[in-house]
């Protein structure tokens, strides 16, 4: 069974930083994108980044370029969410996601319904 555990989320002041983890269990994900999203209360899920398998390639959604950075360690079948500068918006769920494709694709790794395998998401909170 393929499961997907967050760690590293909290409470923090704007300006302040968090490193999120997803560690997976039960499932090698090396030759799948991996992404992150976040859902805030009364707002839909959206796209935060993603990293391409080999991790060479990484996107983020506008909202968080230049302060967020997302890597995978797929020796440790791991991924990480780096977040400095955080900002009151970024208060969400946080979840992490495996990508049904096999390969890269900008578009699919963008796109929520190609994802299948999910995290049980972690709060992120940043005060003012």
């Amino acid at each position: 069974q393929v499961q997907l555990v967050e760690s590293g989320g909290g409470s923090v002041q704007a300006g302040g930083s968090l490193r999120l983890s997803c560690a997976a269990s039960g499932y090698t994900y090396s030759s799948n994108c991996m992404g992150w999203f976040r859902q805030a209360p009364g707002k839909e899920r959206e796209w935060v980044a993603h990293i391409s398998p080999g991790g060479g390639t990484t996107d983020y959604a506008d909202s968080v370029k230049g302060r967020f950075t997302i890597s995978r360690d797929n020796a440790e079948n791991a991924v990480y969410l780096q977040m400095n500068n955080l900002k009151p918006e970024d208060t969400a769920m946080y979840y992490c996601a495996i990508n049904r494709v096999v390969g890269y694709n900008n578009g699919w790794c963008r796109g929520s319904q190609y994802y299948y395998v999910w995290g049980q998401g972690i709060q992120v909170t940043v005060s003012s």
